[in-house]
């Protein structure tokens, strides 16, 4: 049996690499060395105000080295680091704190005023501690993180009950619908499910030696720029495993994303991969290399990969004519259930758009359990077994739902549908959850996205399903453009008889709205109940 634990992982990174670098944030380097004192720094004060084994801690940070610094932190002593979507309004925020169980935050400065605002409604949280960012003074009811990492510590902090490898990593997730869901992994079967699809692998049931072994012969791993949140799983596990495989971790100063900050950054940290999430910072990018071709020395990025989204064939192929060396990877994954399938793209060969190469341990099951003939054009849906969630923190209803028996065996079936080629391959239909019914016909929104953003002119697309009298619901769909000719060209008609080009008729929209922005979230996705809502408004049609 394995036994990984991530902070033992790293401890051994920073003892056999101490002068490599392992965070980098606008020009300025953290060394190996130097996290691992800071979070020792920080543990320690953890302890110190009373942090008990598996207690929760909300990080309630945009992306920085500290969002890192307080993952290890809470791992060296067996804390449980809880993301926190700096985009939730108070409602959200007090919910996934109480919910959660936290008994620290740490937060930036320019979240101050907000929870001046909801604070005493807290009663669990016992100690803050402020990050500075510029925007505000520490409070007086927080302490200063600065501080507390530069603290002198003389070894490596312990906890008294120590360390294993069922200590818990955690997750919240607030998916396309729902109350946030906190997914609750082992840090051993997290382990080995990041590394079994990382760059440097180690033996599923190998140990901390043969990590330190590999390291000296083979030295610093990998540079690593998450474009997208730390907050959410694209972002933060792919940090988790570039970390554990001894490489550094890039992120962007500005905390919007910006396409010329991020070439500027991968051209100037030399920069390996990228983590973007779909077309959402593909196109930018892409567009950034159409205006200024010649601008950017790329030829240290050796890969993209996106998460949490489909990423367009047609965008993949456009980044790969300015750089034809590239792997441009599409992971096919979710907070419950990770390595489902992967597509790739590169100069020598393309994949079409939301077609994955299932991964081991997958099944496509039909509503019996039985597993989808491939060929037949039935839609299933994803199972994944072997390592999985223990299921939803507090939440045994939506455990019971999510992870299920099928055949003897625990797999985890988070609701993804899809069809199964006769080579085996899946065609991703789209989420269940958000599915609409129109005339007894089941048609998944992303389905349609994909073909209404082939259209030049389309920067992105949301398909929702509103009531209709006859069919039960018509789908409209949602258009932000572009400013270009091509854009102004678009008009409703054109949208749907483009799809129905592609897809079956019953799957093109009646509407076609045009907005000024669909308004993703950082991490990529789209709140398809607040699309219905306006959709439904706009259609002057009531939601039952």
């Amino acid at each position: 049996m394995s036994a990984w634990n991530f902070a033992d992982v790293w401890e051994t990174v920073a003892e056999v690499l101490p002068e490599a670098p392992a965070l980098v944030h606008a020009g300025q380097t953290v060394s190996w060395g130097q996290l691992d004192e800071r979070a020792n720094a920080l543990a320690r004060w953890l302890l110190d105000g009373g942090a008990v084994r598996q207690d929760k801690v909300g990080i309630y940070l945009y992306n920085c080295p500290e969002y890192l610094e307080t993952v290890f932190a809470c791992l060296k002593v067996g804390l449980v680091p809880v993301n926190t979507n700096y985009r939730y309004a108070d409602e959200e925020l007090a919910y996934l704190w109480e919910n959660s169980d936290a008994v620290t935050v740490i937060f930036h400065g320019s979240f101050t005023e907000r929870l001046e605002g909801i604070r005493g409604r807290l009663g669990g949280i016992r100690s803050w501690l402020w990050v500075d960012d510029g925007t505000s003074t520490c409070p007086d009811w927080a302490e200063s993180y600065e501080a507390v990492r530069t603290a002198p510590i003389a070894r490596r902090v312990d906890a008294p009950w120590g360390r294993s490898p069922d200590d818990l990593f955690m997750l919240y997730t607030g998916g396309t619908t729902g109350l946030p869901k906190g997914v609750m992994w082992r840090q051993d079967d997290l382990f080995v499910r990041l590394n079994g699809s990382g760059f440097r692998r180690y033996p599923e049931d190998g140990t901390i030696e043969q990590v330190r072994e590999l390291l000296v012969q083979s030295g610093p791993g990998m540079a690593l720029l998450p474009a997208c949140p730390l907050m959410h799983g694209t972002g933060g596990f792919t940090a988790l495993e570039c970390l554990s495989e001894g490489g550094r971790v890039v992120t962007l100063a500005t905390r919007t994303f910006d396409p010329i900050e991020l070439l500027d950054t991968v051209e100037r940290e030399s920069v390996n991969g990228v983590v973007i999430v779909g077309d959402a910072f593909a196109r930018p990018i892409l567009g950034a290399l159409d205006d200024h071709p010649d601008r950017w020395d790329l030829t240290g990025l050796v890969g993209i990969i996106s998460s949490g989204v489909m990423w367009s064939e047609e965008t993949k192929q456009g980044l790969l004519r300015h750089h034809g060396d590239l792997l441009l990877i599409d992971a096919f994954s979710s907070s419950e259930a990770l390595g489902m399938g992967s597509s790739v793209s590169s100069g020598n060969a393309s994949a079409k758009t939301a077609r994955f190469q299932l991964g081991p341990d997958v099944r496509v099951i039909d509503a019996a359990g039985h597993d989808v003939v491939a060929g037949s054009a039935e839609p299933g849906v994803l199972a994944l077994g072997g390592r999985i969630p223990l299921g939803y923190y507090k939440d045994e209803i939506k455990t019971d739902n999510t992870f299920r028996i099928i055949d003897g065996k625990r797999y985890s079936v988070p609701g993804d549908y899809a069809e199964v080629d006769k080579d085996g391959t899946i065609h991703l239909l789209g989420r269940g959850s958000v599915c609409i019914n129109t005339g007894g016909e089941k048609v998944y929104p992303e389905e349609v996205e994909e073909v209404v953003k082939t259209l030049e002119g389309v920067v992105d697309a949301v398909a929702v399903g509103i009531p209709n009298e006859r069919f039960g619901e018509e789908i409209v769909v949602a258009i932000e453009v572009g400013g270009g000719a091509d854009a102004h060209s678009l008009t409703p008609e054109r949208v749907i008889e483009h799809v129905k080009e592609r897809l079956a008729g019953y799957k093109a929209p009646r509407r076609v709205r045009f907005v000024e922005s669909i308004g993703r979230s950082p991490s990529g996705k789209v709140d398809y109940n607040r699309h219905r809502t306006e959709s439904a408004e706009w259609a002057g049609v009531a939601l039952g």
